[in-house]
């Protein structure tokens, strides 16, 4: 599923790939996700691709090389390669598992390599009393491997399950300023790891 939001003003919109982690039927995942989207399309200034890994269905990695070649034999992991490589930012959305975070999404990160690198990213846990602190925890090492810039601004939801009515996530009051710091700072560091990635080129 892909929507997209164009921005209000004459500048080029910031491209914001924003990826449900969860593929549990009956997920919160949905609710909080739709949330974000609904929070950012009301501010304006990004294009959004909205990727639900349950709909996406990547198959466990299955590619012969590694992804640092990009010498992909798969069609889905080209198509997936296309699309993250036109992002300029992502916002990931991820349940705490087990202390950790959603198998779902490490798969869609390991498909790929070059695509994530010097883009910024930044995270909504939700889990339970721990709001999802473990699944931010163990998410961070992997980002930095792939040389994704994770924002210093989070959002951790404890107990997101009370928060959702008839499917909808009511958000409490401090958890939108917090995602509103989060989208300042992804609009701050994406045109400038825009152009770093830029200049990499050309030098290269």
């Amino acid at each position: 599923m892909s929507i997209r939001t164009f921005d209000r003003g004459p500048e080029t919109p910031i491209k914001l790939m924003v990826v449900i982690g969860s593929v549990r039927p009956g997920r919160i995942g949905l609710s909080v996700a739709l949330w974000v989207h609904e929070h950012i399309t009301d501010r304006g200034g990004f294009e959004i691709d909205f990727v639900d890994l349950a709909e996406l269905n990547l198959p466990m990695v299955d590619e012969l090389r590694l992804p640092k070649t990009q010498q992909y034999g798969r069609r889905h992991t080209e198509a997936w390669s296309a699309r993250v490589e036109q992002a300029d930012a992502f916002l990931f959305v991820s349940p705490e598992i087990n202390s950790s975070f959603s198998p779902a999404l490490k798969n869609a990160l390991d498909f790929l390599f070059h695509e994530w690198g010097r883009k910024p990213v930044g995270l909504v846990s939700y889990g339970g009393r721990g709001g999802g602190a473990f699944a931010t925890a163990a998410l961070r090492p992997v980002l930095s491997d792939l040389q994704l810039i994770a924002a210093s601004s989070y959002i951790d939801i404890a107990r997101a399950s009370t928060q959702v009515e008839d499917g909808f996530f009511i958000p409490e009051e401090q958890q939108t300023a917090r995602l509103d710091n989060l989208l300042d700072e992804l609009n701050a560091l994406a045109p400038a790891l825009r152009s770093m990635r830029e200049s990499a080129l050309v030098a290269g």
